[in-house]
């Protein structure tokens, strides 16, 4: 389907849990978190009645968020019956990577297609530092990286936030293209939710263009490339020493909301158009019984049409805030 603009709508990007065993700084608060109750959560049928009726209008493509979604009891189940559903073409998962492994197995007999691995830092203090959770954590991580990349079907990426924090560290990361057949994207962190204003005297991160720069420094022959690796906007960029590609995310900087094609679906059933913004459709009420198909379907086609042209996050002059709330809720809790 298309919306108002023209723009084909064929990603939906699902959470399915806000829950998370990790507290990145990107993400969500330190501290204390108020989960949402597990009864306002999306149930594993209303998900799957949503999806069936989105890939009917033309969505072929899901993504499993969170929070960190193998939280969630009984994923494998759920993605395997996503992959069942009349015109879906592809279930992928992102996740931190810290419960995959005793998960794997059942995940690809579920045929789920590939899984992006978040992954900051390759220095344990660091990862420490930014997840809030224990260094030695890490190291298994990255032999998990290895391993799916090695010994499974599963087609790999690693997604890194670029952040103040692991700013030294990017160009090592970007090197996991040359050590391994995955590809490795960087993404520029959008002020979101409760960061949306940043952290005063942290050190000010390089833009995706910045390090593009950087990184041609290392391997001279970096160059764009126009090929589908993937559901979303990333730009890709080849050299011959790499067995992936390094990607670039850059939701701020160069915004790429001409070409966006996704939804999302945070885990208690408001579909939300674009990211920036705190309004969506609420779908909750139209999953209780008594409420047809075609009631729920004119829901997401009115997302759909409605989708705003682009988000606000580099409104210098905040003309656009004052017209339209943006999103204040963190993104464990609207699906990332």
């Amino acid at each position: 389907m298309l919306d108002a603009l023209g723009r084909e709508i064929n990603y939906l990007r699902g959470s399915v849990t806000d829950r998370c065993n990790l507290r990145c700084c990107y993400c969500m608060p330190r501290g204390a978190v108020n989960w949402l109750p597990s009864n306002t959560l999306l149930t594993d049928e209303q998900i799957l009645r949503i999806c069936r009726l989105a890939t009917g209008l033309g969505i072929s493509r899901l993504k499993i968020t969170g929070g960190e979604p193998l939280l969630r009891p009984g994923l494998p189940e759920l993605i395997g019956r996503l992959k069942q559903l009349p015109g879906v073409e592809q279930v992928t998962l992102t996740t931190n990577g810290l419960l995959l492994q005793p998960q794997l197995e059942p995940l690809l007999k579920a045929c789920l297609d590939a899984v992006n691995l978040s992954l900051d830092t390759l220095q344990p203090a660091c990862f420490s530092r930014i997840t809030g959770a224990d260094g030695a954590k890490l190291l298994p991580l990255l032999s998990l990286l290895r391993d799916l990349t090695q010994h499974t079907p599963l087609k790999v990426k690693v997604n890194t936030v670029i952040l103040g924090e692991n700013q030294s560290e990017l160009p090592q990361l970007a090197d996991l293209a040359r050590q391994l057949p995955t590809d490795v994207r960087f993404i520029e962190r959008m002020p979101l939710g409760c960061h949306r204003s940043g952290n005063p005297g942290q050190t000010v991160p390089p833009t995706p263009r910045q390090l593009l720069a950087q990184l041609r420094q290392k391997w001279p022959d970096l160059h764009a490339v126009h090929e589908v690796r993937g559901n979303g906007p990333a730009s890709y960029y080849a050299s011959k020493t790499l067995q992936g590609r390094i990607g670039l995310i850059a939701a701020v900087s160069d915004s790429f909301c001409a070409s966006c094609n996704r939804l999302r679906l945070t885990c208690t059933g408001q579909l939300k158009s674009c990211l920036c913004y705190d309004y969506g459709a609420d779908l909750r009420p139209l999953l209780q019984p008594g409420v047809t198909d075609q009631q729920l379907e004119a829901a997401l086609k009115a997302a759909i049409w409605y989708k705003p042209a682009a988000h606000c996050f580099a409104d210098a002059t905040g003309l656009v805030r004052q017209k339209f709330q943006t999103e204040i809720r963190c993104m464990n809790e609207i699906g990332g």
